[in-house]
């Protein structure tokens, strides 16, 4: 009987071979084998329990079967009128399921893009602007940008994201024998640097480094980070982990101007391959209806780790990680497939989109300073015609020709058309409006004068000419407000404005008023 024996002997030399693999690990044949058997027993598992499945789902359909057959019975044995209400009803109920089922499940529009104005328009707003003596020098110079470009015929990529993600190594990854570019503005990450590089087919990029978001009192770097993007052909947005809610707002914003947007996750190699795939589910699901290229790279750069030594102390060293960019580089090619044209309609598309922003602001900025002006032109107009008055309010008759130019001045200023109707309305609103509250203007002015050394011994004239200033200063701030909000002459809007501002003790207002009450009061002097 030999076998036995062999098969012993085979048995101890397997037991002493197990044991010893406590300190040794197994070879590849052994984990093999191993993991075949594992296999087999996870297969005859998954057989078991698929059919435990199969067998439970099969008994709740028939279940479910049965009691709707008994439902159905008991529905047809209802009189005809219940019967119709209760169709009407569980109708009604299926179609607001399958709504909310339907706006849970549909798939989400593609963000259209910003709507970008036509350029003869835009010039022609922002040659308005400069008459106007607005600084319009930027915007000027971002029209010349996007000829520059145009005319180089050379793809722009912008790399986009916070500080700390990767993006100077990045650029290292991708272009590493790059140099700065004759236009760029700084080579550091606090500036937009530029740099030439090339495609794996052959095509030139320019790629720019621009400053990272989130930085500390970094306002100014973002804005030139934002404008960058825009004059960029494609966008990188490059993180280094999930998106909080800032790196999500920035990834929609520059969905918002529809050119080509590619979310990148760096540093992937930090992960396992379960960790990584989480992370990039998770990455999808912010991308959504956004972008559909969510990648995984790792951009290399420099690493320091502890290094034991053979006396058994340590030291530090510092190593260079080998870039691993190949998904990146497939996305770059396949963008720059679809021919600079393409590229460049949807780049001049978003420049002018963010020049349209731009010059709505200034815009917006300079009619406010327009208004101050008309405001403090109004208001002086009044002290003068109020140096003689007996009480604010009693003579508004009077100041009703200045209230009415001064509703007129701004409405025309904001484009807002209004009717002679309207405008006597407001100023009848006014009216009432400052004789309800005569007593708290006075209050007003005379603690306001008080303030001031000199001023509060003056007189009554003075005090009512302060007044004035304040009734038209308060009039004239709550209606251009009201007009830049509203865009119509909204009287309860504008009334209910100007009853805060003359209940306003704003001392920086105040002592301008003041100031202006005081010009008027030596001219007048002067002149007598």
């Amino acid at each position: 009987m030999p076998q036995p024996a062999a098969a012993a002997s085979q048995d101890g030399v397997r037991s002493r071979t197990v044991s010893r693999s406590c300190q040794n690990p197994p070879p590849a044949a052994s984990i093999h084998v191993a993991g075949a058997t594992l296999a087999g027993m996870s297969r005859r598992l998954r057989l078991l329990l698929t059919t435990l499945a199969v067998a439970a789902l099969l008994w709740l359909l028939f279940a479910a079967a049965e009691r709707a057959l008994a439902l159905a019975q008991r529905f047809l044995a209802l009189p005809a009128w219940l019967q119709w209400t209760l169709g009407g009803l569980l109708t009604l109920f299926a179609g607001i399921g399958l709504s909310v089922l339907w706006w849970l499940l549909r798939p989400r529009r593609r963000r259209r893009p910003a709507p970008a104005p036509d350029r003869s328009s835009l010039e022609q707003r922002i040659g308005q602007l400069r008459e106007h003596g607005a600084d319009t020098g930027t915007l000027t110079a971002e029209l010349g940008e996007l000829d520059r470009r145009r005319a180089s015929a050379r793809i722009y990529i912008a790399l986009f994201g916070e500080i700390s993600t990767g993006k100077t190594t990045l650029v290292g990854a991708l272009a590493p024998h790059a140099k700065l570019v004759s236009d760029a503005r700084g080579g550091t990450t606090r500036h937009v640097g530029h740099y030439d590089g090339s495609l794996p087919d052959g095509r030139s990029m320019v790629l720019a480094d621009v400053p990272g978001s989130r930085e500390t009192g970094g306002e100014a770097f973002e804005a030139l980070a934002r404008m960058e993007a825009l004059r960029a052909h494609a966008v990188i947005y490059l993180c280094a982990g999930d998106l909080n809610r800032g790196q999500a707002d920035e990834l929609r914003w520059l969905a918002d101007f529809g050119k080509p947007l590619l979310l990148v996750l760096n540093k992937a190699d930090q992960w396992d391959s379960t960790e990584r795939e989480l992370l990039l589910a998770r990455l999808r699901r912010h991308a959504r209806g956004i972008t559909s290229s969510v990648l995984a790279i790792s951009a290399g750069g420099s690493e320091r780790y502890q290094r034991q030594l053979a006396d058994g102390s340590t030291e530090s060293v510092e190593r260079q990680r080998k870039p691993a960019i190949e998904p990146l580089l497939h996305a770059l090619t396949r963008l720059a497939s679809q021919g600079g044209e393409a590229l460049e309609n949807l780049r001049e598309q978003a420049v002018l989109a963010g020049l349209h922003e731009r010059t709505g602001s200034l815009e917006t900025q300079t009619r406010a300073e327009q208004a101050e002006r008309i405001v403090r032109k109004y208001a002086r107009r009044a002290i003068v015609g109020a140096l003689a008055a007996v009480a604010p309010g009693s003579d508004l008759l009077i100041q009703g020709v200045l209230a009415a130019g001064l509703t007129r001045a701004l409405a025309e200023l904001y484009n807002v058309k209004v009717s002679d109707v309207q405008v006597e309305d407001f100023v009848q609103q006014a009216r009432l409006t400052l004789r309800t509250g005569s007593s708290i203007v006075l209050a007003v002015a005379g603690n306001a004068l008080k303030a001031f050394p000199g001023l509060g011994t003056l007189g009554g004239g003075v005090l009512h000419a302060f007044a004035y200033a304040l009734i038209f200063d308060s009039i004239g701030r709550a209606l251009a407000a009201s007009l830049a909000e509203r865009h119509a002459l909204d009287q309860h809007d504008a009334g209910a404005r100007l009853r805060v501002l003359l209940t306003d003790a704003d001392s920086k207002r105040l002592r301008q008023l003041a100031a202006l009450t005081m010009d008027a009061v030596r001219q007048r002097d002067t002149t007598d």
